[in-house]
């Protein structure tokens, strides 16, 4: 057992047994000894528990000896929520499982407890339980907007969208918070969850119902675009990527492969060169910049492309802009030179080979992929494209 327990329970061992000492004396079962001064036998066997490594018993004396009062309930939630941060969650579930059933808890007490037995649950995994306990505090209303949150973690957890979104509603109602974002996202789930079904009818649905909760939801535009795309439908894929860039900026990188394939099926492709050069100009990034660079060697040469890429590298550097440019230049030289620039080629190669494509606004997580949720700190929509010299 490590010496933070031990202390812990050294300290709380006397004021239970003597707890219970008083308890007895108030009731009158110990008035031929009241006048005794001794130390209580359960303090004693409560320390050779802790002193043999037994922190199990020690706890289950702490429990039985500890009366539960208005007094003393504190301890015991106090107790419950310190194995809890520590990550001895069973021995918290025993603790607050023990308040539940004390006869005499109070009704505020007793929700508490019911909140802390819950959150238990949560963190062990016992959703069901969980979820149970925290729907009994809302019909109850008590913590309600606690109850409300922690449930509405848990069907994400679980996945039951529709049930977050009814949470979410209620949230707000409760509140005055918005969650408009999250419901949107919800909404994105469910629209995935019908397009791997084949039913892009209901996806569509579900995505307006995104919009409508967020306007700026980039997430639900891409995915719009994606369905026209499956669906033949080019053009309206252009609409719904362009309206990402207007929604977030940030993924505009996204959206440029997708862009040029579309115009290239319509034919439009001066039409696309067009509007990266505003892009260009106005946002930056150095996927839309490469996209423009090839795109212009396309339709008017690789000089004309080396001349835009060296002038925009002038404004604004990136690695893989040099990368590109050397590209160029090693395809026109030999010898020597070649063989330097190919060196120059290899070291950007290793500049960029391991950086992190995409990095969380809120907690800094790390990822070479887009996720909609941080695999970190659990929010939406907080993931985007990393910028600078070394990304976009």
């Amino acid at each position: 057992m490590d010496l933070f327990w031990g202390t812990v329970l050294i300290l709380l061992l006397p004021v239970a047994a003597l707890s219970g000492w008083w308890a007895a004396r108030r009731s009158g079962r110990d008035q031929r000894h009241a006048a005794e001064v001794r130390i209580p036998p359960e303090y004693l066997a409560g320390l050779n528990y802790v002193l043999n490594e037994e922190q199990d018993k020690a706890i289950d004396l702490f429990i039985k000896l500890l009366e539960v009062d208005n007094q003393t309930v504190e301890t015991h939630l106090a107790l419950g929520n310190l194995f809890r941060r520590r990550g001895e969650v069973d021995r918290a579930i025993r603790i607050h499982q023990n308040l539940i059933a004390r006869p005499k808890l109070g009704a505020e007490h007793r929700a508490l407890a019911l909140l802390e037995l819950g959150t238990d649950y949560m963190r062990s995994g016992l959703l069901d339980r969980a979820e149970g306990l925290f729907n009994e505090l809302v019909d109850k209303d008590a913590h309600a907007e606690a109850a409300l949150r922690a449930l509405l973690d848990i069907y994400q957890q679980e996945k039951d969208w529709q049930k977050a979104i009814a949470i979410a509603r209620r949230l707000e109602s409760a509140t005055g918070e918005r969650f408009g974002p999250e419901i949107a996202q919800f909404h994105c789930e469910l629209a995935d969850e019908a397009c791997k079904r084949g039913d892009y009818s209901a996806a569509r649905q579900r995505l307006q119902d995104a919009l409508e909760n967020d306007r700026n939801c980039a997430r639900a535009s891409l995915t719009e675009a994606g369905i026209c795309r499956m669906e033949r439908q080019p053009a309206a894929a252009i609409a719904a990527y362009k309206r990402v860039g207007r929604q977030d900026p940030n993924y505009l990188p996204e959206v440029t492969g997708p862009l040029l394939e579309c115009y290239r099926e319509i034919g439009r492709l001066p039409e696309y060169r067009d509007y990266l050069r505003e892009v260009v100009g106005t946002i930056g990034g150095i996927t839309p910049l490469l996209c423009l660079t090839s795109l212009t060697e396309e339709l008017e040469g690789r000089n004309a492309a080396a001349a835009l890429l060296t002038a925009e590298l002038d404004r604004r550097p990136a690695v893989r802009g040099v990368q590109r440019l050397v590209e160029y230049a090693m395809a026109v030289a030999d010898g020597e030179l070649q063989r330097s620039l190919n060196a120059i080629r290899q070291m950007t190669e290793r500049l960029i080979q391991g950086k992190s494509v995409y990095q969380c606004q809120h907690c800094g997580f790390a990822a070479k992929s887009l996720h909609w949720k941080c695999p970190g700190c659990k929010s939406w929509n907080s993931i985007k494209p990393v910028f600078g010299v070394e990304g976009e």
